[in-house]
């Protein structure tokens, strides 16, 4: 697949129904949708591994929704695996900072006390993509949450520099607002400015993305060298790491994939 063939056959994947949806608050936008683990024939079993949180891109804008990221959240509920997709408030719908990051820690919270209890693992694994990857890098700098590993694909891991570089038409500008007090609300949003996380980090990256330069996890890998195992996928652009079927989403899966049952 050509890096120009990403993004379309990612979205021409037609969107993967959930077994029920959990709301964390009354917005209309604070949910998570629930994927049960399922053998592959489509069968309920028995989780064998962690719960697994996914948080979507999309650069933080209302336009970009969680339902592209469905199919890999039936991709992982297919390898043993509880999955809870969620949404949070985004820019042009009530969200931004802090709103956005509010949210996911409550997304998070939602999720683990509703679904924790029935995974194979007390922990949380936080997987996010592109914006979704900065909010799961941000979230393993907070304390007090539930998250034990986060595994975060093309994530806009510095948001300074996302910012220098204005990727995505100013978009790290629209999610901070207005001027008067950015500064502090990059230095507070900027998972590159925290200390390292006291849990393991793996980040996935091709080489070729032209949305979110792989320049971005270098930076954030060299800050937290003891905490980040970062993983760049040679000649892969920004979406198939994120598309079931594609090389790139098998490395994916590979990093969250629970060990098969002995006998």
């Amino acid at each position: 697949m050509s890096v120009a063939d990403e993004e379309p056959a990612l979205l021409g994947l037609a969107p993967v129904a959930p077994d029920r949806t959990v709301a964390y608050g009354p917005h209309p936008d604070q949910i998570v949708d629930v994927y049960e683990p399922r053998a592959g024939d489509g069968g309920r079993v028995a989780a064998r591994g962690p719960l697994v949180v996914l948080l979507h891109g999309g650069f933080w804008r209302a336009a970009y929704d969680r339902r592209h990221l469905s199919p890999l959240a039936a991709e992982l509920a297919g390898q043993g695996l509880p999955v809870a997709l969620a949404e949070y408030r985004r820019v042009g719908a009530g969200g931004g900072a802090p709103q956005t990051f509010e949210d996911v820690t409550a997304a998070i919270g939602a999720a683990h006390a509703a679904l924790a209890k029935d995974a194979a693992d007390p922990g949380v694994v936080v997987a996010g993509h592109s914006a979704g990857g900065h909010l799961a890098l941000l979230a393993a700098a907070r304390p007090g949450t539930p998250v034990t590993h986060v595994l975060a694909v093309a994530p806009v891991a510095d948001l300074a520099r996302a910012h220098e570089l204005g990727l995505s038409d100013g978009a790290v500008a629209e999610l901070l607002g207005d001027a008067p007090g950015r500064a502090e609300r990059l230095a507070a949003a900027d998972p590159v400015r925290h200390p390292p996380p006291g849990i393991p980090v793996t980040i996935l990256h091709g080489t070729e993305d032209p949305e979110v330069p792989v320049e971005l996890s270098r930076r954030y890998a060299a800050r937290h060298p003891g905490s980040t195992d970062l993983r760049e996928l040679p000649g892969v652009g920004h979406y198939a790491p994120v598309t079931p079927g594609s090389p790139s989403c098998h490395t994916l899966v590979g990093c969250l994939r629970p060990p098969a049952p002995t006998t």
